[in-house]
């Protein structure tokens, strides 16, 4: 992967964190912006400066000249019945999933440029729970469902210069999931909904981030890839 400036939104726990130490050995620059440190270790090529995409007029932090890849990963796990969901839920949810990263790209568009003649390249997350419905998942999944429209919508405006991809994972072992992976014997329940018989791990999805950040994914765009062990096209007995 060719060396370059990335501005990683959450890089400081979770799928965000993994990103970052997987770019760490190749990248030229990574600005992280998040509300803490968390598990990031800041020196070398790697930034950090404290921010809050939950805080709708919070401001954001200076990107470098040049970005040659963005990545927004803040989210949210709301799971409760519609009838225990209140507005403030969807707001919340809108406001850290979708609006934050509007606000995320609105900071960084000015300054994305590609390396060596190819499109600069932003990653979003959205979750399995968009494509394939599931009880107590109404208020995120309706937040992930208009970042999904973001994501085809500016990769059709921001074209050729600009790709705009995202990743749609299913339950993933991060500090964001500890409530429902708080016992051996829940994470065992769960992981076995799946075919592949194992909950998804932030490796897997910086994985697959990182591969859209470079040149060989570079004739895609537009696109929604689902990372969720086959949930959401497999059933297996």
């Amino acid at each position: 992967m060719s060396s370059g400036t990335y501005v990683i939104a959450g890089g400081s726990s979770g799928i965000g964190l993994e990103l970052v130490r997987q770019l760490a050995a190749s990248a030229a620059r990574i600005d992280v912006w998040s509300r803490t440190v968390g598990g990031l270790e800041p020196g070398g090529v790697v930034r950090h400066t404290a921010c809050d995409f939950a805080a709708a007029d919070g401001p954001l932090p200076e990107p470098p000249d040049a970005v040659h890849g963005a990545v927004y990963c803040p989210g949210t796990i709301t799971l409760k019945s519609f009838r225990s969901l209140g507005l403030a839920d969807f707001r919340h949810d809108l406001e850290v999933n979708l609006l934050g990263a509007v606000r995320f790209l609105q900071a960084v568009q000015p300054r994305l440029a590609g390396i060596d003649g190819g499109p600069a390249s932003v990653v979003l997350f959205s979750t399995v729970a968009v494509g394939q419905g599931m009880p107590m998942h109404a208020s995120v999944a309706s937040a992930k469902g208009a970042v999904e429209g973001l994501v085809r919508s500016l990769a059709a405006e921001w074209a050729p210069k600009v790709r705009v991809n995202a990743i749609a994972p299913a339950l993933t072992d991060t500090p964001l999931a500890g409530r429902l992976l708080s016992s051996p014997e829940k994470r065992e329940a769960l992981a076995t909904r799946y075919p592949l018989k194992r909950l998804g791990a932030p490796a897997d999805a910086a994985a697959l981030a990182k591969f859209l950040l470079s040149a060989e994914s570079g004739w895609m765009t537009g696109q929604v890839l689902g990372l969720d062990g086959g949930m959401s096209t497999l059933r297996v007995s």
